[in-house]
């Protein structure tokens, strides 16, 4: 029972960080949980923290239903078409692909980057479609083993923006149809897998999901952007350090 607990907390905190919260789940799972595919647990305990994303903004997604916010709801579903459309054919043939770390270690030093950027008062001016586009790019790669969404569309989005709660904010919204996209797709390939015990981590990935996403939401709030992003580039290496050695 311990390991779906522990394995729901690791979810609800590491996910909205940029550091694979699959990578790191999965991993965590092929030791504890060896009979269950690690891969479909790990995308399983993404509704917990899902939930915990509609909750904590139902404003903003009522305003998007409600058409109140035009322009972010086109941001949103050219990001959620290319993302989806894309991110379908990476998913399904780049599961095995090892260059995860790789790739991480460079979104961190594009991070290190964008902090330099922010720091020197640098920002890149694009139309809302480009940022679109670039974003729903980045987000479309996660599906690669050791590369995190967050980490992409943080990333991608600090390019464009400066205000730290408005990029993770956006950067969790536009998780949303991705992440039951996937859910769906596994879950059609693989009916058996919801039982007891993934609805007891799914319990504490949403718990944990939502006081961690609360307590990073208000520190975003209070720290200069470029600390932040320099804080989020030297989460990205050290992942891409960890994940290079511990492989899923």
């Amino acid at each position: 029972m311990w390991e779906y607990i522990l394995a729901g907390i690791l979810q609800g905190i590491f996910e909205w960080l940029p550091i694979s919260s699959e990578g790191i789940v999965a991993l965590f799972t092929n030791f504890s949980l060896p009979e269950f595919n690690s891969i479909d647990f790990a995308l399983f305990l993404h509704l917990g923290t899902l939930l915990a994303v509609v909750i904590y903004f139902w404003k903003d997604i009522r305003d998007l239903i409600l058409l109140k916010d035009k322009k972010f709801l086109k941001f949103f579903i050219i990001v959620t078409f290319i993302s989806g459309g894309l991110g379908f054919f990476v998913y399904k043939f780049a599961r095995n692909i090892s260059g995860g770390a790789v790739l991480l270690f460079i979104m961190g030093i594009g991070l290190f980057l964008t902090s330099w950027f922010q720091s020197k008062k640098i920002k890149i001016k694009a139309s809302d479609n480009i940022k679109a586009i670039a974003v729903g790019f980045l987000q479309a790669i996660t599906p690669i083993p050791g590369i995190s969404r967050s980490g992409a569309t943080i990333f991608g989005l600090s390019l464009f923006e400066d205000e730290p709660d408005k990029i993770l904010k956006t950067s969790y919204l536009i998780s949303i149809p991705i992440v039951l996209g996937v859910n769906i797709y596994s879950y059609i390939q693989n009916p058996g897998l919801i039982f007891q015990g993934h609805w007891i981590a799914l319990i504490f990935s949403f718990i944990f999901g939502m006081a961690t996403l609360k307590v990073l939401m208000d520190f975003s709030k209070k720290i200069n952007f470029s600390k932040f992003t320099f804080i989020f580039g030297c989460l990205c290496v050290l992942a891409s350090v960890i994940y290079l050695f511990n492989p899923t």
